[in-house]
Formats: structure tokens, sequence, C-alpha cells
């Protein structure tokens, strides 16, 4: 079976939106994007699947409510937008879901719930009753408390713990670049990379650890929670938010 068909028959899929996906220029959540994604994910659930989404968006959502210019630089302020923002977040997704019927559940994690025995153990057996129970887990970091030493730095990363702790048919990352290319998408001559295999595959391909202005993550740190998701064998798609239903569908779309 090939990697894209593992994809569009896994009976339970981890899917990951950044904040750039989320969020437009002025910093304010887009709600068009979130329910447009919403949409695929309630039809994949109603196909008989199970969605567990991990979400970036809090910090970014916070930031036109407190009036912020940009994207805060300071542990104190990042925290503060993300308490605000982070109810926002959920409360447009527990909206988004119920116009298809469907419950969703807040999950907020820090590193230490991924690496500590205890920890681990709890956020397992809750993620799995809410799956059991039908409700769609919404997870994200617990940025108003998380410090720089206990972060999981990005939600890249996150997700494939969380694909772990739920022992996931498939992970799906969904951002703003149409998947991985061999240099910067915007020089002219680059190409996508349909399918990686292994590492030889990707040898010589440039890519920084920048994210966008309103979130963490670069293409490095995909790459990276790529590694996590695939070293247990779990398939990875990484595309464009737009293409979330095609790369679901197993369709030749992202990487």
């Amino acid at each position: 079976m090939s990697s894209r068909s593992e994809i569009a028959s896994a009976r339970r899929v981890v899917v990951k939106i950044g904040s750039s996906s989320l969020t437009g220029a002025d910093g304010h959540l887009d709600l068009a994007a979130l329910r447009a994604l919403v949409d695929v994910l309630a039809a994949r659930r109603a196909d008989g699947g199970q969605v567990v989404l991990v979400t970036s968006g809090a910090i970014a959502a916070g930031i036109g409510p407190l009036g912020l210019a940009s994207r805060p630089r300071d542990l104190a302020t990042a925290q503060a937008a993300a308490s605000v923002g982070q109810g926002m977040l959920v409360a447009r997704y527990a909206e988004a879901f119920a116009a298809h019927g469907m419950r969703v559940g807040q999950v907020l994690l820090t590193a230490e719930d991924t690496v500590r025995r205890g920890h681990y153990r709890n956020a397992q057996r809750s993620l799995e009753r809410l799956l059991d129970l039908g409700v769609v887990p919404v997870v994200n970091e617990n940025d108003a408390v998380a410090t720089d030493e206990i972060r999981f730095g990005d939600n890249d990363r996150l997700a494939a713990l969380v694909s772990h702790l739920v022992r996931a048919d498939a992970m799906v990352l969904l951002t703003d670049v149409d998947g991985l290319y061999d240099g910067p998408p915007s020089r002219p001559g680059t190409r996508r990379i349909a399918e990686v295999r292994s590492p030889a595959d990707i040898e010589g391909v440039e890519v920084t650890g920048r994210g966008s202005a309103v979130g963490t993550g670069g293409m490095l740190t995909k790459l990276e929670s790529v590694s996590i998701a695939t070293g247990t064998g779990i398939p990875v798609v990484l595309t464009k938010a737009q293409h979330a239903a095609a790369a679901l569908a197993g369709e030749p779309v992202g990487t």
C-alpha cells in the first residue's frame, strides 16, 4: 500500500494547522479558514474516521483583542495573549463543529506531559476517552503557563508526539506552503518534492527554521516533526491548508 493510500484509509488521523493558516494579516482569526477546515474534518468524521486536531493560533488570536501590533516577543505578554486567544479559538471551533452536530474537547499540553510517564499516561487516557465518546480533541500547547525551558517550541513537534500518544494511523501537517521544495519556494526553478521515503530523498534540500510573523514553526521544524512520526511508521502529508480535503483523500498534493 502506498503512503497516499495509507492516508486515505487511516482510521485515526492527527491534523495540525499552523497560525499562519488561521489568521489574517491583521492578527485576527480568519473565521472562513477555520470553518473551511472544520468542514473537511467533519466530513472525515462522518465517514467513520477519528480526528485529533492540533491547532496553533491562540497567541495570534489574542493579538488583535489586546491591541498589539505584532506577535509579542517577551514571554509574559505572549502568555497573556495566549490566555485571551485560547478561549476565543476554542469557542470558534466549538461553534463550527456544532454546525455538524459534533462536540469538541479542549486539551492543553506542556512538554512534560509527553515525557513524564504519569503525565503521558494521563494525557493518553484523556484523549482516548474523548475519541471513544465521539468528541474531537482540540489540542494546543499550554502557552499561558509554559516557560521557555519546557516548551515544545512549535506545534509541529507537538503534533508528532500527539500522534504517538493516540497511536494515530496518519498525520497531516497543514501550513501556508504547498509541500516541501528543494529550495525557497519563491526562488524561480525550485520544485516541489512529491514523496520522501528516506533521508537520501532530501539531501541538498535548503530549509530554514524561520516561521511566519504569527507562528513559530518553519520547514525545518516540520521536517523534525515528520522524522518523529515516520520513525514509528506513521505516514505524513505536508501541504497547504486549502488542500486538506485532497490530502486526506490520498490525492497527490503536497509532500
